[in-house]
């Protein structure tokens, strides 16, 4: 290893090269390696973008958190008769695949569509009955051990 006399003589754009990986070392690294579900939740509004083009009304909010492949989690909330709504999930993760369908209070599948593109994943339903309905999400391939997730809605 050099000493930091010996750093000195080196040519300049060298020791750049240097202060530039120690840098990336020191704070650009863990970023990277460290995502957030604030990160997925700005991924989850841009899925539901289309939505509010449409006359959604997207809520502020938000679920999430990390999931290992395979893993599922229900999300339960409170749906009203008349009202159409849409459940948007996504990550941040390049490569994971997601998936998210509603159920009611009974076990029964309750949405009316759904769709899946890569790390974005949508889910909509027109509740029959004002009650507690399910989201139930969940990772089907990612090139991470967890990956994290959120989830928004909006309805009309």
């Amino acid at each position: 290893m050099k000493t930091p006399l010996e750093i000195s003589f080196m040519p300049q754009q060298l020791r750049r090269l240097i202060r530039a990986g120690a840098l990336l070392i020191c704070f650009g690294v863990p970023s990277l390696l460290q995502a957030t579900v604030d990160d997925s939740v700005s991924f989850a509004y841009e899925a539901a973008l289309p939505y509010y083009k449409q006359g959604f009304s997207i809520r502020k909010d938000a679920w999430g958190g990390d999931l290992g492949v395979h893993d599922r989690k229900a999300v339960s909330t409170q749906l009203f008769k008349g009202n159409n709504y849409w459940f948007l999930m996504a990550t941040e993760v390049k490569g994971a695949t997601l998936s998210v369908h509603l159920y009611d209070d009974k076990g029964n599948l309750a949405e009316a569509e759904s769709w899946q593109k890569g790390r974005f994943a949508g889910a909509r339903v027109s509740p029959k009955a004002t009650g507690t309905y399910f989201a139930i999400v969940q990772i089907l391939k990612s090139p991470e051990d967890r990956t994290t997730w959120a989830l928004v809605y909006g309805y009309k």
